[in-house]
């Protein structure tokens, strides 16, 4: 008896100076869990299941589904054709246009507000307005750039008056150029929402300190300034890009059918009496999801190791 004990014993022992972790229960990470918190979170749970979720799980099995119902790979393969390549290729050229016109403007914009000698109560219109028109989108911003810049808008008016016509010029609302133009209407004002903080991480004792030094302005920003937004630069217009790259509302009602991004062609195809297919569909929808998800995935990254400099 007593040798089994000490068998026991010694194997007790050598297990605490191994450093052997007791196994602990899969349910014991909700041993500190209140139900008023599960109550309290549940709303956004089954939101996020619904219409996040169970429709993205819809897609994915619909994108390999054809018309007789049969497991198939012929959606993917059909996202091969000219037609839907040419779609991919012209939305990803205004993402991209339109991202970088946005970060490029919406930068100016925040350090001349934020780091300037602007008033400090235009900040807070600033923001105001940033918040108001990044969500201003669909039938009346397309509206709004028709009344602005169409063949009979008030711009369109204006430099007619000076003897120019754009459209002569070779202008169109409803070409590439138009399309990503108004896209910056609320890209731009994203991109001041989200550049703001880091710009506030920018402590004014690195310019003092850079001018003490003998740098001049643009050494701060070659050297301090910008390489430390950087990241944030990178990982604002990889979101601005999914942003830009998933919006139809806006193109469907400012060009119709006249310009083929991928959200008016993957419409076309669910909701079209002619073009109906809906296993195309959800190929071309899981196509876009892939684009935006690689895209909101870079910004996560590169905004994750650029939140030391805002600490």
């Amino acid at each position: 008896m007593s040798s089994s004990t000490d068998t026991a014993n010694s194997g007790g022992a050598a297990s605490v100076q191994t450093g052997a972790a007791p196994l602990r229960s899969p349910l014991a990470m909700f041993s500190g869990m209140r139900w008023a918190d599960v109550v309290g979170v549940t709303p956004f749970l089954l939101f996020a299941l619904l219409f996040l979720v169970v429709p993205t799980f819809y897609l994915v099995v619909s994108a390999f589904i054809g018309h007789d119902g049969r497991f198939t790979f012929q959606n993917i393969i059909d996202l091969g054709t000219p037609t839907i390549i040419s779609s991919f290729w012209i939305s990803i050229r205004i993402s991209v246009a339109s991202a970088a016109l946005g970060v490029v403007f919406g930068l100016l914009i925040a350090l001349a507000v934020i780091r300037g000698r602007l008033p400090s109560s235009l900040r807070s219109t600033l923001m105001t307005f940033s918040g108001v028109a990044s969500n201003f989108a669909g039938i009346p911003l397309a509206f709004a750039f028709l009344a602005t810049l169409g063949r009979l808008g008030l711009i369109t008016a204006l430099f007619k008056l000076f003897g120019f016509d754009i459209y002569r010029a070779g202008f169109n609302i409803l070409s590439f150029w138009g399309l990503t133009i108004t896209y910056c209407y609320f890209q731009i004002p994203l991109m001041i929402l989200i550049i703001a903080p880091a710009i506030d991480g920018l402590r004014r004792e690195w310019t003092e300190a850079a001018a003490t030094l003998g740098a001049s302005t643009f050494q701060f920003w070659r050297y301090v300034g910008l390489p430390i937004l950087w990241p944030n630069l990178l990982g604002t217009l990889s979101l601005l890009f999914a942003n830009a790259f998933g919006a139809i509302a806006t193109a469907y009602a400012l060009t119709g059918s006249s310009l083929n991004i991928v959200p008016i062609v993957l419409y076309a195809q669910i909701r079209g009496d002619v073009l109906n297919n809906p296993g195309l569909g959800a190929a071309l929808a899981l196509g876009m999801i892939v684009i935006t998800a690689f895209a909101n995935i870079i910004y996560l990254v590169i905004r994750t190791r650029a939140e030391r400099w805002l600490k």
